[in-house]
């Protein structure tokens, strides 16, 4: 089970001001992988007074304390997710820039395999594939 954002940053002894906990909320409810200016308007619906600059800091602060991961999709925006959560990797969508997450135990045991015959035990890895939908009269081929 991932922490919440806000038990996270308490724990790493970071002050958890009323628009910290409010941005961590946001987060913690994010089902995606929302950038900073998406995160503003999300926490804009539930304190008006959250600047994007103090969205900025506040999960750049987070990042710092690797409560957050940040993702480039390249998409030119920087995005975010738990740094916790469980292990995936991701899809993307280059039409739509639709993030697709997923697990695949081939792909994780032939990273294995792989880092094994180079000499290294495996200590982390993030994969990234891009692509487009297949239309339905290539996918019948």
């Amino acid at each position: 089970m991932t922490q919440s954002i806000q038990s996270r940053a308490a724990a790493a002894g970071l002050r958890m001001t009323g628009q910290r906990r409010t941005i961590a909320k946001v987060l913690d409810a994010a089902t995606d992988h929302p950038d900073v200016e998406e995160l503003h308007r999300r926490a804009m619906t539930l304190d008006a007074r959250i600047s994007l600059a103090t969205v900025y800091r506040t999960v750049k602060l987070f990042e710092e304390e690797g409560i957050l991961e940040k993702h480039d999709f390249g998409d030119g925006r920087a995005r975010y997710e738990h740094a916790d959560g469980p292990h995936h990797d991701h899809l993307i969508d280059m039409t739509t820039g639709q993030v697709i997450e997923f697990v695949d135990p081939e792909i994780e045991a032939l990273q294995e395999r792989i880092a094994r015959r180079l000499g290294y035990r495996l200590q982390g890895h993030r994969l990234e594939l891009y692509g487009e939908p297949i239309s339905p009269e290539e996918n019948a081929e």
